[in-house]
């Protein structure tokens, strides 16, 4: 009789195990609902959920939004980082009762443009990117709401807040030299530039050590890459480029320097971020569900591609620390305060201040020369190396 249970546990387990290979996902379950289906759905990209970037984010904006309105949301991780491997996930869960399937980041753009048309419906958030096929074709159907974010206005921000915090001696080092990372490279030139000018410093005080890696990874050669900038006198490095951040916090705790985040506040990761420069992707995907939920309003983001900046908290500094509320966010910079920055920001949610998001650069890749970001920015008081 054991014998004949242990048997039949066996195969039990095994048709498990086989079943979840053969999904090719693994998921989780978060909120709850008045239905046993799940109604939300967020694929994540090549990270986990628990990656203190894009998917974090992002999820955490399903999760509180599904908490609070009752609605059962469940995330799906792709066994496999390609077109291929984001379709059949959302293929999962949409056959599972997704109503809804949010995307983080640039890398669901072809995914989505076909399951827009696989699915039409099923809504489908995509954050960061705009749907086209391989040849770079693009449409965005009226199931698809489009999520971009003004990076070059949070990179401004951190710009400015670092030369206001009395450095002088910049780096960035950002991934691929894509639309939101070139984007945010040049707001930290130009929030930087703006600071010089607002402190009445002289022409060339500043200086900024510019560097594309290539990647998005979190790599020995990245790590040593920022650490040299650092050897060289480089006091504080805006990491750029999902886990490029990661090797230049360790960079920085080696060099016991400081570093700037991105997408998400980072100063959980290490003591050396004094601050981030941060994308709302909690507050857009919360704002895009209660057009759907909420307001019947769906036709304000779907078929179009929408902006998420200072106006509608879409980027910015982080304000609070996470269990503190007495915290001060602002508590690892020497001197800039969260009332300079409520200054700053507001120079932009007004519109006096328009950081430029594209400039002109010869290279194919979008690799800028110096001389490239020096006109195209108008640098008089920030000089750069570009390496």
């Amino acid at each position: 009789m054991k014998r004949t249970v242990k048997r039949t546990l066996a195969l039990v387990l095994m048709s498990l195990l086989v079943f979840t290979l053969s999904t090719g996902c693994s998921s989780q379950t978060g909120g709850s609902g008045k239905s046993g289906k799940d109604e939300i759905a967020m694929i994540t990209d090549k990270g986990n959920i628990d990656d203190k970037s894009f998917n974090q984010g992002s999820w955490e904006g399903v999760t509180a939004f599904s908490e609070k309105n009752n609605v059962k949301a469940k995330y799906f991780k792709p066994e496999e980082a390609s077109d291929a491997g984001y379709l059949a996930a959302i293929d999962l869960a949409v056959t599972g009762g997704a109503k809804v399937v949010v995307t983080p980041g640039y890398l669901f753009e072809v995914p989505i443009y076909e399951a827009q048309t696989k699915y039409p419906k099923v809504k489908f958030i995509l954050l960061d990117g705009s749907p086209h096929d391989p040849d770079q074709n693009y449409e965005t159907k009226s199931n698809v709401a489009s999520v971009v974010y003004a990076e070059e206005q949070s990179g401004y921000l951190v710009g400015y807040a670092a030369v206001q915090d009395g450095y002088t001696s910049l780096g960035f080092v950002g991934g691929m030299p894509v639309p939101p990372v070139q984007a945010f490279g040049y707001g930290y030139l130009q929030g930087a530039e703006a600071a010089t000018e607002d402190l009445g410093m002289k022409d060339g005080a500043v200086s900024v050590t510019y560097h594309y890696t290539g990647d998005f990874a979190e790599t020995d050669t990245n790590k040593a890459t920022a650490k040299t900038m650092y050897q060289e006198g480089t006091e504080v490095i805006f990491g750029c480029g999902g886990s490029v951040g990661k090797s230049v916090i360790a960079a920085a705790s080696e060099a016991n320097k400081k570093m700037i985040g991105v997408d998400v506040d980072q100063r959980y990761d290490s003591d050396m971020v004094i601050t981030s420069a941060m994308k709302g992707l909690g507050s857009s995907v919360k704002q895009v569900l209660e057009s759907i939920y909420k307001t019947d309003s769906w036709d304000d983001f779907g078929g179009k591609t929408t902006t998420f900046d200072a106006t509608n908290d879409g980027v910015g500094l982080p304000t609070t620390v996470i269990g503190d509320k007495k915290a001060d966010a602002f508590d690892r910079f020497n001197k800039f305060t969260e009332e300079d920055y409520e200054k700053v920001f507001a120079t932009l949610k007004n519109g006096d201040v328009k950081p430029v998001r594209t400039i002109d650069v010869a290279d194919a890749d979008g690799y800028a020369t110096a001389e490239e970001l020096t006109s195209g920015l108008n640098l008089k008081k920030v000089t750069v190396e570009v390496r």
